[in-house]
């Protein structure tokens, strides 16, 4: 088997091929359609996305929903300070990155939203992080609600609108969590979902908390010397039943993202989808042998990237390598807000 190295994962990405904004319409992307078998690549449209499956396929999606996560306020002294809210500890307390960093330590206090919601610093974390206890009078998440900004991904270069409340989050979200969208998700509109299910192909919900450690690069040559980042996950007891019904009656396993695969993945046993809820490490790279994914729908990823390897895993090095070489070249746009790649 070949040994991969962290440079066998770069490309050259011209920077106006990043999206940095959504399609006029959520089907209206482009469409890889890449043939494991015969090695096939088709370009098309996503509302065209049913011409490539049909009844045999049963759909997997993570239904996390993205909280407005970036919040602004100040200090007690009047200085201004800006907090990304990376992941709930508990109901009170949560890790954040803050700015301006240097400056904001263990004990300092913060004021958002007009004193609505105060904010204090417990204890400094390495890579700029801190755990943020908060004082709210009433139910958190609907205060970030009113004073919190959806949180844009790093590489789109621009400041978040009242449009990316909706585009940046898909249609069926409902479990909050997530400081990062499942991307492959936002292709869908309730129309083409309705149209799966009137093609009899059913589906069934996972939920994965998306942290921004999904975007950070991989910085080891030896690819099995990273540490992946932990990530909080859960399958729900009906859904589970769901799928399990679903693999007994020898339907294929349509993966919606790569959280849903590392979600899958995870709570599988002897064929089994196990119902419950953990912290998975999960690391799929080639070389992994997928339990029960048949086919996967997922965007274009970073070059050097933890989500590149999971999908070369699956759709096989080469042709992967050479269907995003196509990408570049018909100028496929690319990443969050990008276009979407299906892998059957």
């Amino acid at each position: 088997m070949t040994k991969y190295k962290l440079s066998d994962f770069d490309y050259d990405l011209p920077e106006d091929l990043i999206a940095q904004y959504p399609a006029d319409k959520r089907t209206h992307s482009r469409l890889m359609v890449v043939q494991r078998e015969s090695g096939k690549i088709v370009v098309d449209k996503f509302y065209n996305i049913l011409k490539y499956l049909d009844s045999s396929y049963f759909m997997v999606m993570n239904r996390t929903k993205v909280i407005p996560a970036r919040l602004y306020g100040k200090k007690p002294t009047g200085g201004n300070v800006e907090i990304l809210l990376l992941e709930e500890i508990n109901e009170k307390k949560w890790r954040a990155l803050v700015k301006p960093g240097r400056r904001l330590k263990k004990g300092n206090k913060m004021i958002f939203g007009n004193g609505i919601l105060k904010g204090k610093i417990i204890k400094q974390l390495p890579k700029g992080e801190r755990i943020i206890k908060f004082d709210s009078a009433r139910d958190f998440f609907s205060i970030i609600d009113e004073i919190g900004e959806i949180p844009l991904p790093p590489y789109i270069k621009r400041q978040a609108s009242a449009r990316d409340e909706t585009r940046y989050q898909t249609v069926f979200a409902s479990q909050k969590g997530s400081v990062a969208a499942p991307t492959a998700g936002l292709h869908f509109n309730k129309k083409l979902l309705k149209d799966f299910k009137e093609n009899s192909i059913n589906k069934a919900y996972v939920n994965l908390k998306i942290g921004l450690d999904t975007f950070r690069p991989v910085t080891t040559e030896d690819i099995e010397e990273h540490d992946i980042h932990s990530e909080f996950c859960q399958i729900e007891k009906q859904e589970a039943k769901k799928m399990n019904h679903a693999l007994s009656s020898g339907k294929e396993i349509l993966a919606i993202g790569t959280t849903t695969v590392r979600t899958l993945e995870s709570f599988v046993e002897n064929s089994t989808v196990n119902s419950g809820t953990k912290r998975t490490k999960l690391y799929i790279y080639p070389g992994y042998k997928f339990k029960i994914i048949d086919a996967l729908l997922t965007n274009f990823h970073l070059p050097r990237s933890s989500l590149l390897m999971l999908v070369t895993a699956f759709g096989g090095y080469d042709l992967i390598m050479k269907a995003y070489k196509k990408a570049v070249e018909g100028k496929f746009r690319f990443f969050s807000y990008g276009d979407a790649m299906l892998i059957l």
